[in-house]
């Protein structure tokens, strides 16, 4: 048996658009982020990404070997980018833990203003697409969830330190509750076209914290 690549093999030739191999593959994959936020995988195609980007169809091969392959890059891209989102809220020590929680919520809601909508969240999206997706996905997908659910739930343990949530709750539970009911209050969001139902979301979800 061969030894796995642990490097692409680039096919084709870089563009030449003025910017790196390494910020044109960056790029790609923000422009992937947005297109996928807002339309989901299956329904992309990789022409619009390239055409934004005035990067030649011949020319991705040369950063990703398959669309799967660009995917799972933009995954990585956005599930940092979330992360980052969440501790800059949740490690902001000027607010009390709960304050946090609210604090993330509001910034969500500006962004989903911002967007007019169109954009939720890119693993929720493509959580609803794992029937055409690349079976990697799925383990992928699951693994940014739990990870979210570690930041929130370190979230709740100070909170019950700080008296702001009973210490019989159990924040594992509770933070794989938060995340479940999210995704469906962004989706909801998207088909409102209102920020209403993430604002009734988390109304209930703090009142069930007290």
């Amino acid at each position: 048996m061969t030894q796995k690549q642990t490097n692409p093999v680039r096919r084709g030739r870089p563009p030449k658009n003025g910017y790196s191999p390494e910020e044109t593959r960056q790029r790609l994959i923000r422009q992937g982020i947005e297109v996928f936020t807002e339309k989901g995988f299956s329904s992309s195609g990789l022409d619009e990404i390239l055409r934004q980007e005035k990067v030649p169809k011949g020319s991705f091969y040369h950063y990703f070997q398959s669309k799967e392959a660009f995917g799972e890059a933009v995954i990585t891209e956005y599930a940092q980018y979330f992360a980052n989102k969440l501790d800059r809220n949740f490690n902001n020590e000027q607010l009390s833990p709960m304050q946090r929680l609210q604090s993330f919520v509001d910034e969500a809601c500006h962004g989903m203003q911002k967007h007019k909508f169109k954009r939720g969240c890119l693993i929720g999206n493509l959580g609803q697409e794992l029937g055409s997706l690349p079976p990697a996905y799925r383990v992928q997908l699951d693994s940014v969830f739990l990870n979210w659910q570690m930041r929130l739930g370190l979230l709740l343990q100070a909170a019950q330190e700080a008296g702001e949530l009973s210490k019989d709750e159990d924040t594992k539970a509770l933070s794989a509750f938060f995340w479940i009911g999210w995704e469906g209050a962004i989706l909801k969001s998207k088909l409102e076209i209102s920020e209403q139902p993430i604002r009734l979301f988390i109304q209930y979800f703090m009142r069930l914290c007290r």
